[in-house]
């Protein structure tokens, strides 16, 4: 007996559906599952989990802080890069700050309203983290377009007068004058819409003292990898913490860093976390 066009019709469609669901829904998961179960893979499926005497410590593929409870650098620890990712390295927030270039003036805090911590614009951010880094580690933190007090060099122009957006009154201008104007501080809440706004080089070097990874966040705010420069700029540091020689230091750096993908893709890159429990492996700090 012939079945009717349209019931043909829908028991193919059905025949297809369970043919689909087997193969896509049961076999081909089942078999990646059984794909990531071989030796050598697990880790990497498993989310290169990382752990040190039975404990997890993190993962290889996502960055950490390693400061203490008041978010001060350990100096004892190699540090990570800056993350805008959450409160930093939230795998479940993962992404940059969406800042770019251009974005280099701040929205001051309103003293007249409770809690208001206004925004720093992602210059100032730059700024701020190089002065940081260069305490921390005893170099010259200065960068272009920065003030030495650490936000962005940036005057609202007028034809007689300037004013530094990014320094509140009463604080002092970072320059008394431009080009023949007097410079005054900035009143939060003022609107400077009308002036032309400049950023001012400065003199600082060309070539910062800190690396740019140092500074600024990568794309997804998880970079488990500092660069070689920046490794190298704390190794004098955590030597000096932990009581050993630089060379030595010098040494595991060498040891944890990971070469360009494929071999020409990006820039060797130092995996913090492998390097730091490296380091606490050999030469652990007591108390």
């Amino acid at each position: 007996m012939r079945l009717p066009a349209w019931l043909a019709q829908h028991l193919a469609a059905l025949r297809t559906l369970a043919l689909l669901t087997i193969v896509l829904g049961l076999a081909y998961p089942l078999l990646m599952v059984a794909v990531a179960r071989i030796p050598g893979l697990s880790g990497h499926a498993d989310g290169s989990m990382v752990d040190r005497d039975g404990k997890l410590v993190g993962s290889a593929l996502i960055g950490q802080s390693f400061t203490d409870g008041n978010g001060i650098p350990l100096k004892q620890y190699f540090q990570s890069r800056p993350s805008a990712a959450g409160d930093g390295y939230d795998p479940t927030s993962t992404g940059a700050s969406n800042l770019g270039p251009e974005n280099v003036v701040d929205t001051l805090p309103d003293p007249n309203v409770k809690d208001d911590e206004g925004k720093q614009s992602l210059l100032t951010q730059v700024c701020a983290r190089s002065r940081a880094v260069g305490e921390l580690e005893g170099v010259d933190g200065s960068r272009p377009y920065c003030t030495p007090g650490g936000v962005g060099a940036v005057l609202a122009v007028y034809p007689d007068h300037a004013v530094s957006l990014n320094e509140a009154c009463p604080a002092a201008p970072f320059v008394q004058q431009y080009q023949n104007r007097p410079v005054a501080c900035a009143e939060p809440g003022e609107d400077y819409s009308g002036a032309v706004v400049t950023p001012v080089r400065g003199n600082a070097p060309d070539r910062p003292a800190v690396p740019a990874d140092a500074v600024t966040a990568s794309g997804s705010g998880l970079d488990p990898h500092i660069s070689v420069a920046y490794a190298r700029l704390q190794a004098k540091r955590v030597a000096t913490a932990r009581g050993m020689a630089t060379a030595d230091v010098e040494r595991l750096i060498d040891m944890y860093t990971d070469g360009r993908t494929l071999g020409f893709i990006g820039e060797p890159g130092v995996n913090v976390l492998r390097l730091n429990l490296a380091l606490d492996a050999d030469h652990p700090v007591h108390g």
